[in-house]
């Protein structure tokens, strides 16, 4: 651009050709990214809610779909592993429907309740969408629904559970509080899920008597609504040592035939850990032997895990306890606590110092487990390291009678075969061997090689106790895993380890075609 037309630019007060079309790019430039993030951002939005919150909104209490089902649909019945009937729905005389319950407490914890008043909870709860069909279709039925062809299609929900098992369990139980977990290994499939104490879910459901049942379910003190099994977070005591042993093997920072020269002494003074004496002393047969990894676990060793604690670190043992399962709930049918191996905040690995670390090596300090997480350790090492998802449903049937399977998965693989073979091994001591008898004994299946652990869980002040016991049968090809708590009874040894002999040997009972 010449001098003269620079300066007829300036006196028109306009710009010069060649500097007005770059802005006019950049200003359609500019539009066109507006644009395209509103397009973005309105299809991320639509399918964040058609796509991914889709089953979330079709759910929905508030959606009108449920709400008609409620009055138009008989929800789907909720099965047995052998076709028993723990729910179904019946539509009474004045047009309500009204879900009724076979009458046991057991049921309670496990399927929650359907009820006009208060909604659903538990299975009953988490498989809605089944039992009143309104998800688990195939893309046809699907469309047929939104096209007002086919609005509902209820199904029936099958568990995996065996309702002799479960009330034999029950029974056992009697009013101690507490939980017990029995899953098949090799398959994930929950076999029995008692807490105790359960309620009558038909109390809840009947229109006559639901105000008054919930209402004294809710402020009962002994909180039979909270799911023990599931939801509730105690302190595990050495059960938690077939933790540190995953940890310790699968690191590397031990091997079976690891041992601590001190540790004999320190059966007398206390093993001195920053200030503070971790006491055992338990175990004075031992002779002031040098206990390997095997015995150390066979007589349950304070000590010597919390050697193997240090040793492991605390980051490292936070991290072969999260292949486990712990620090996050753990995908289930129904909702699950996080277990944790510390309170966190501290700089080792969560661990506020050695002290702490040592300590909940063998269970106490800030370990706080769920009875199903615990069943979960003795699955994964009965069935070679490889941890399978548990699940309680292990299929729906539709109106044709037809059964659509759950089938079984992987979760993860948390250890090599041969450090769970090693594991296993010593827990087999543990119940079976010599030293292992007086902690454990009681814990054997009769007849059958039986690998276990008790753990007796100490809370401090006033009180017993929790009593523990895991463990599975047989060690070779096992077909049963266990985990028991029961609250404040005292040593694992004498109250959990019988209670869980008697829930394998029955379940083995009836798999050989016996009665439990």
């Amino acid at each position: 651009m010449n001098l003269r037309r620079r300066a007829a630019a300036t006196r028109t007060g306009g710009a010069p050709h060649d500097l007005v079309a770059p802005r006019i790019g950049r200003s359609v430039l500019q539009v066109a990214l507006a644009l395209g993030l509103a397009y973005l951002l309105i299809g991320g939005t639509l399918t964040y809610w058609q796509v991914v919150r889709a089953d979330a909104l079709t759910l929905d209490p508030a959606n009108p779909l449920v709400q008609a089902a409620r009055q138009s649909t008989l929800p789907g019945r909720i099965l047995d592993s052998r076709d028993t009937v723990l729910a179904k729905s019946v539509r009474l005389a004045n047009g309500t429907v009204v879900r009724q319950y076979l009458a046991d407490p057991s049921l309670g914890p496990l399927l929650g309740y359907r009820s006009a008043q208060f909604g659903t909870a538990g299975l009953e709860a988490a498989e809605n969408g089944v039992l009143i069909g309104l998800s688990g279709q195939s893309e046809a039925d699907l469309l047929l629904r939104k096209l007002q062809f086919q609005l509902y299609r209820p199904q029936d929900v099958v568990l995996g559970i065996d309702m002799r098992l479960q009330k034999d369990a029950e029974q056992l139980m009697g009013n101690r509080r507490g939980a017990v977990v029995a899953i098949d290994p090799s398959t994930g499939q929950i076999l029995a899920l008692v807490s105790s104490p359960g309620f009558d879910p038909n109390q809840v459901a009947s229109p006559a008597t639901g105000a008054a049942a919930f209402g004294h379910l809710s402020t009962d003190p002994a909180s039979p609504l909270l799911d023990r099994a599931t939801q509730g977070l105690f302190v595990p005591g050495s059960v938690f040592k077939l933790v540190t042993s995953i940890a310790g093997l699968g690191s590397g920072a031990i091997t079976a035939q690891t041992t601590y020269p001190d540790q004999p002494a320190e059966e007398k003074t206390g093993f001195l850990v920053d200030g503070y004496r971790v006491i055992d002393g338990h175990h004075p047969f031992t002779d002031g032997t040098a206990l390997d990894y095997t015995q150390a676990l066979e007589v349950s060793c304070n000590i010597y895990f919390a050697h193997v604690g240090l040793a492991v670190g605390g980051p490292a043992l936070v991290q072969w306890a999260a292949r486990l399962g712990f620090g996050a709930p753990i995908p289930f049918d129904l909702p699950t606590a996080a277990s944790q191996v510390t309170g966190g905040g501290g700089p080792l690995g969560g661990f506020k110092d050695q002290v702490e670390l040592a300590n909940a090596a063998y269970g106490q300090a800030e370990v706080l487990v769920t009875p199903l997480q615990m069943a979960l350790v003795a699955a994964a090492i009965a069935n070679g390291g490889v941890l399978m998802r548990p699940h309680l449903v292990i299929g729906t049937r539709d109106a044709a009678g037809t059964l659509h399977p759950v089938a079984p998965a992987p979760w993860r693989t948390v250890v090599d075969p041969v450090i769970a073979s090693t594991i296993a091994n010593a827990m087999q001591q543990a119940v079976e061997g010599a030293w292992g008898i007086p902690f454990a004994g009681l814990g054997k299946v009769p007849g059958v090689p039986t690998a276990g652990k008790t753990g007796t869980a100490q809370l401090g002040g006033t009180g017993e106790p929790h009593s523990w016991f895991v463990g599975f049968a047989p060690v070779q090809g096992a077909r049963i895993a266990v985990a028991v708590l029961l609250e404040r009874a005292g040593s694992g040894a004498t109250e959990a380890a019988p209670l869980a002999s008697r829930v394998m040997a029955d379940y083995l009972a009836l798999q050989q075609g016996g009665t439990p």
